[in-house]
């Protein structure tokens, strides 16, 4: 019941927030975007569906990719000069690491076998094969942090570790 309220309030005028308040950029707006700005956040929901609708099918996109929806606006399609927005933008920094065994002594093979089983829910043989046919990935996705504390323990026992 709550969320149809939500959804009816979102349909009266008085229950939407200002469009000019949500209108701000680095560029100041010509007159005639200005004005369709302000014509677009006076639709009501039904509206602005049958707008995107009308711009999809004039435009002849079936949907917007899927890191346009991420990204809040339209992504450059392929051929469209991706490539230089891509050199335009920052690098973002990662947040997900994979730690990877490139190699090791072999006489520390038992000691990175055992720090294995400790950083990871792996068996004993399952921990084996997986230093035993390096280069292997030894634990995906982990916060930079965590990648960094294992990596270091992993060195200090003689394995080379590479962080992806």
């Amino acid at each position: 019941m709550a969320t149809r309220l939500l959804h009816l309030r979102r349909l009266l005028p008085a229950a939407r927030p200002s469009c000019a308040a949500a209108f701000s950029t680095a560029v100041t707006p010509t007159p005639r975007v200005s004005g369709l700005v302000d014509e677009i956040c006076g639709l009501n929901l039904i509206e602005a569906s049958s707008l995107a609708d009308a711009l999809r099918g004039r435009l002849g996109v079936d949907q917007l990719p899927p890191l346009a929806i991420l990204m809040g606006g339209a992504a450059p399609l392929a051929g469209d000069g991706a490539g230089a927005a891509e050199e335009a933008k920052p690098k973002e920094e990662k947040m997900a690491f994979d730690v990877k065994l490139e190699g090791f002594d072999a006489a520390a093979k038992l000691k990175i076998i055992k720090e294995l089983r400790a950083i990871t829910s792996l068996g004993l043989k399952e921990a084996k094969e997986l230093v035993e046919k390096a280069p292997a990935v030894l634990k995906a996705g982990v916060p930079k942090e965590e990648a960094e504390s294992i990596a270091e323990k992993m060195r200090a026992l003689g394995a080379k570790i590479v962080l992806e």
